[in-house]
């Protein structure tokens, strides 16, 4: 586990810590690939650059966060909850947390990237990878 993130999971409330360190071994077991770190004061996931996943917390609870998760095609995740083709779900109990969601949309999140790496090089154009 990145010291950061489990440093920030570490200052959440203590319902919010099971929700953090659940998502953030789930996001570590399933993109073993990816680099972690804290971003803009969140946990974010890159693979090759691109933010792929992340968690930070709302008022209404826990907010996980795929950058391209509008193409998932997932009736849980609520599409454009910020910028360009994200999705999201909050979470306000560990319970709610479903590992085989998680792990489905994480393996979708593999391949299914818009280049969010290079947007402001592109004037906030988004192409897809």
């Amino acid at each position: 586990m990145n010291e950061d993130i489990q440093r920030y999971n570490d200052a959440q409330l203590a319902a919010d810590i099971e929700i953090c360190n659940l998502l953030s071994t789930g996001i570590n077991h399933n993109l073993t690939e990816a680099e972690s770190k804290i971003w803009h004061a969140h946990p974010v996931w890159f693979i090759n650059g691109n933010p792929i996943v992340g968690y930070s917390k709302l008022k209404a609870g826990i907010r996980l966060m795929f950058w391209s998760g509008a193409d998932f095609e997932e009736t849980d995740l609520k599409i454009n909850t910020g910028k360009f083709k994200d999705a999201s779900i909050t979470y306000t109990a560990v319970e709610q947390v479903n590992l085989d969601d998680l792990a489905r949309w994480l393996e979708k999140s593999r391949v299914i990237q818009w280049d969010y790496k290079n947007v402001v090089k592109r004037k906030g154009v988004l192409i897809r990878l």
